[in-house]
């Protein structure tokens, strides 16, 4: 049980100087209310219209799908790293795993939804 004494530790600190900065702030900070400060700022123009508009799916789908091929991109670092030890076996693995990914990606790209419009 005493190796948990340094994460327990942390924890109480972490969370100490947190309420602290939390604290300070809210002792020391400026409170005067205006209405320009209660405005919503973007870029310098006053906004107009609604704040909130719908987005298209195309932008989710296109973020989801960069997310996906990102992540599985990762994978080849520890495959470079041991790709000696693996021998013909890890290449073969890894040509398999490629194989799907370029499935996926014409997949995607034959559903247009690589398409920006």
């Amino acid at each position: 049980m005493i190796e948990y004494v340094a994460i327990g530790l942390l924890i109480v600190l972490s969370t100490l100087v947190a309420l602290i900065a939390i604290g300070l702030g809210y002792m020391f900070g400026p409170k005067k209310e205006s209405p320009a400060k209660s405005m919503p700022y973007e870029s310098g123009m006053t906004p107009y219209g609604e704040g909130t508009r719908r987005m298209p799916v195309r932008f989710y789908l296109i973020a989801v799908l960069f997310i996906l091929f990102d992540i599985e991109v990762v994978f080849f670092l520890p495959w470079a790293i041991t790709f000696r030890q693996l021998g013909l076996f890890g290449l073969i693995e890894m040509v398999v795993f490629i194989g799907i990914l370029l499935v996926g990606y014409v997949y995607a790209w034959k559903k247009g939804a690589l398409e920006w419009e």
